[in-house]
Order: C-alpha cells, then sequence, then structure tokens
C-alpha cells in the first residue's frame, strides 16, 4: 500500500460531526476539519480502510480524487475527464455518478451529473477502449460530485452501502432510527457499560443494540462488505490486518445491563431477531440485553440509578391509539418522575415542546438531524423527591 497521505471526506448525520472528528482522529486521521454535514481529512488508504470498518458515526467515506474552479458545464467536463479513472476501475465494472450542489450557478443539476458521467466514460474508453456500463441500483463504483460556488470536487465512494448499514437489520420497523445516529445519541449521553441503560420507546432495537455491540467493542463494519474491495489496488493484506485486530478486540463477556421495551408485541420479535443477527444470542440468553412488550407509561427502572436513551413517536400514528403523542408523552414524564429518580434521561425528538409535554426542565439541548428533520436531544435531571401526584378532583 502506497503510504503517501490522501484527502478524504467523510459524511455523517448533522450535529455529530465533532463526534466524527474524534473518531477519526483516534482512527489516525491527520487534520481533521469540521465541515456541515462531515469531516474533511488527511491520511493513508489504510486509514480511510480503518474508518469504513471502524467509525460508529460515519455515514459514507469517500476518496478525494479531482478538484479546480468551474464556471460551466464545459469545465465540469474537462476536470472530470483530467482524473485518472482507469488506475482505480475499468470498464468491465458498472458505474453511478451523483451530484450535489450548494450554491452553483449551474442550472441543471441533472445535465450536470451527465457531463461528468460523459467524462469519466470518455476517459477510460480513450484509455482502455471500453466503456463501463451505467447501473443506479447496485453499482460497482460510485463518483460522488460536490459543486459549490465556484469549485468542483470529485470522489471516489470507499463505503459502497451507507456505514449505518451494519448488516443486521432483518426488519426496519416503523420510522427506524439509523445505527450511526443511535450509537452518537449514545456518545452524547456519555454511556458507558457500567451504566445501566433503558430505552422505553426501542422500536427495533437500534440504540440497545448499538449500546451492546459499543460495549462488547465490536466494530461496526466486521460483518459487511465495501465498494474499497472492489477497486484496483485494493491492499488485501493490510484491510486483512485491520479486520483481524478488530475481530480481536471483541469482548462479548463484559458485564451490562441493557433493557429495551415497546407497545407493540410484534416490534419486540423484531428486536430480539435483529439481536440475534447481531451476534448477541449470548446477551440475550444471560439477560444483559433484554427486550419486552410494555407501554413505556408503566415502564420500571431496571437499576436503582442509570440512564434512559430514547427516541419517542414523533407523530400520532406511531402512539397507542388510546392517547396523541403529547398525552403519551405527558404520562411518560410523570412515570419518569415518580419512579426514575437518580436516572438522567436523553430524548431525541423534532418537537420542541416536549419539555412542557412532559411537564419537565431540560438541563441540556442539541440540535441533532433524524434525516431530514430537524431535532432536539434532551437531557432531564430526574431528582430524588421533585415528584408531585396531580391532586384528584373531590367527589
Amino acid at each position: 500500500m502506497n503510504p503517501s497521505l490522501e484527502q478524504f471526506f467523510a459524511i455523517c448525520p448533522r450535529g455529530l460531526e465533532p463526534l466524527l472528528a474524534d473518531e477519526l482522529r483516534a482512527l489516525g486521521a491527520q487534520r481533521p476539519t469540521v465541515e456541515g454535514g462531515g469531516v474533511g481529512f488527511s491520511g493513508t488508504m489504510k486509514t480511510a480502510y480503518a474508518a469504513n470498518l471502524s467509525s460508529r458515526i460515519a455515514s459514507r467515506v469517500l476518496w478525494q480524487l479531482g478538484s479546480g474552479g468551474y464556471r460551466d458545464e464545459g469545465d465540469l467536463y474537462a476536470q472530470a475527464r483530467a482524473v485518472a479513472w482507469e488506475r482505480h476501475f475499468d470498464a468491465r465494472q458498472t458505474l453511478r455518478v451523483d451530484v450535489s450542489a450548494s450554491r452553483s450557478p449551474l442550472r441543471s443539476l441533472d445535465f450536470a451529473t451527465l457531463t461528468i458521467k460523459d467524462a469519466i466514460v470518455d476517459r477510460l474508453r480513450a484509455k482502455t477502449g471500453a466503456r463501463p456500463s451505467i447501473d443506479r441500483a447496485r453499482p460497482d463504483v460510485r463518483v460522488f460530485a460536490y459543486l459549490d460556488e465556484r469549485e468542483l470536487v470529485l470522489y471516489l465512494d470507499l463505503s459502497g452501502e451507507p456505514l449505518f448499514k451494519r448488516g443486521w437489520r432483518a426488519d426496519k420497523g416503523e420510522a427506524p432510527l439509523k445505527e450511526n445516529l443511535a450509537a452518537g445519541l449514545l456518545m452524547l449521553a456519555g454511556w458507558t457499560p457500567e451504566v445501566p441503560l433503558l430505552d422505553p420507546f426501542c422500536g427495533s432495537g437500534t440504540i440497545a443494540i448499538e449500546a451492546a455491540l459499543i460495549a462488547a467493542r465490536r466494530a461496526p463494519g466486521l460483518n459487511r462488505r465495501f465498494a474499497l474491495e472492489r477497486l484496483a489496488g485494493f491492499d488485501a493484506a493490510a484491510w486483512r490486518e485491520l479486520n483481524d485486530g478488530a475481530a480481536a478486540a471483541v469482548d462479548d463477556t463484559v458485564p451490562a445491563r441493557i433493557a429495551g421495551a415497546d407497545i407493540s408485541t410484534r416490534v419486540i420479535e423484531t428486536a430480539r431477531g435483529n439481536a440475534r443477527l447481531a451476534g448477541l444470542q449470548s446477551w440475550l440468553d444471560d439477560g444483559r440485553l433484554s427486550f419486552a412488550s410494555l407501554d413505556a407509561r408503566q415502564a420500571q427502572p431496571i437499576a436503582a440509578s442509570g440512564m434512559i436513551v430514547t427516541n419517542p413517536p414523533y407523530g400520532e400514528q406511531s402512539a397507542p391509539r388510546s392517547a396523541t403523542v403529547p398525552a403519551l408523552m405527558r404520562g411518560f414524564g410523570d412515570r419518569m418522575k415518580e419512579s426514575f429518580s437518580g436516572w438522567t434521561a436523553w430524548l431525541l425528538s423534532s418537537d420542541r415542546d416536549l419539555p412542557r409535554q412532559m411537564r419537565l426542565h431540560e438541563t441540556r439541548k442539541t440540535v441533532l438531524f433524524n434525516g431530514p428533520l430537524e431535532c432536539r436531544l434532551f437531557r432531564f435531571e430526574m431528582v430524588a423527591g421533585s415528584y408531585r401526584p396531580r391532586a384528584r378532583p373531590a367527589a
């Protein structure tokens, strides 16, 4: 493997960029630079391999292969054709090109995409005598281009399937939380395996499963394949070394207490199935990881103190039929005040009125994005003696 430094960009959910920068730094990245929606960094190809294998926060890792100024589509064509694509893949592999832009003066991103695709295809045909086929569904190789008002940057995708797809999810269930955002919530909350963890709105189990995988020190990419393995120059020995090291670091005996609950019996069965696919059968067997069908308004603490990290429903379609979401959250707030003194709760919601609905005062709120939804991660400290039952009306 060439040890020279290359330039990369790792994409992540907005709001988690500082966490991703810390992760990349720990994996050997140099000069990580926080930008909106991701982190740019320098490193060797082995650094980029490690980021794909071990980052819990990144959604995708891109390798920067070219950049330059542009004024029109002709400049895009020239910049894209100047890149030596034939060094990285050949015409037998299928291709997809994606373009995103911010403040670009070009009138049509579709035409910009077609222009860049034509430049890559023409370059390969001139250098190899053949042209690749286009496959938008399952391409072997994916090129990303980013346009601002003056500059084009060209990237080669190293990830393939987005990195939040760990390879264990059989059924997403309703409104799933992506795995990398779940990991980010746990990191922002400061959760460690020594702290009992409860998710009372667990859905398909994402937060609880991510917590168990973090506790077991299991690299998120151990059970999946990556686009980097299909590129020319792929260093199989370096990749094997990283995978062997990650596999050796796994410890499935670490003590922990992680519980998830949801009102839907069907969804709880999905969560258990996902945990088994994630390799956590021993955790289910000995109770370190458990899932129960339970209304959050009847939740019980699993220890004298601990942490709630959860993503409650945002809309009425996700709530029990007997209650609207505000009423559900009001009842859950009462339950926390009544039974969870000494606990810290972290709730992700797109509803800025959540603290008012729960009749609780947040001690911190962090802006995050769950897909396109702007959300807040609210922290509540449950202090002993803070619960005052509401007076019942006189007979």
